[in-house]
């Protein structure tokens, strides 16, 4: 609920990116494993725009890919917040086709950020943000 009305959720408020993303992952409909994300606090913006990015992801993955897992990646170099979120689904996905991942790279932009998506058809998706943070 809170996704749907663009609320940022308490447990990023106040836990930050590792228990909110947690929380993301348990509620999923698809098995989905956490490979790293960072322990620090970001801004605000940089938080929101991370858990945004993951939720869009595991969201389009569950309702469109038929993926068996999914694994999200978030770390921490150089001044970048990079959040990979990879499935085994059936791929496919085109970011200029629906609202959701086009509204998503429009997210990114407004932090400077971007959106890379590789979907192959029958060969999964791999979404990838990079997000400039001071860290």
């Amino acid at each position: 609920r809170e996704l749907a009305r663009g609320l940022h959720p308490a447990v990023l408020t106040e836990g930050g990116l590792r228990p909110a993303l947690e929380t993301l992952a348990a509620r999923s409909t698809v098995p989905v494993r956490l490979v790293s994300t960072p322990d620090q606090r970001f801004a605000a913006a940089v938080e929101a725009t991370a858990y945004f990015t993951v939720a869009e992801a595991l969201t389009n993955a569950a309702r469109y890919a038929e993926p068996q897992r999914i694994e999200v990646e978030v770390r921490s170099a150089d001044g970048v917040l990079a959040v990979q979120v990879r499935d085994d689904g059936k791929g496919g996905a085109d970011p200029d086709a629906g609202s959701g991942l086009r509204g998503l790279a429009d997210r990114l932009a407004a932090l400077d950020g971007r959106l890379e998506v590789v979907s192959p058809a029958g060969a999964g998706t791999t979404l990838r943000a990079e997000i400039p943070c001071a860290s």
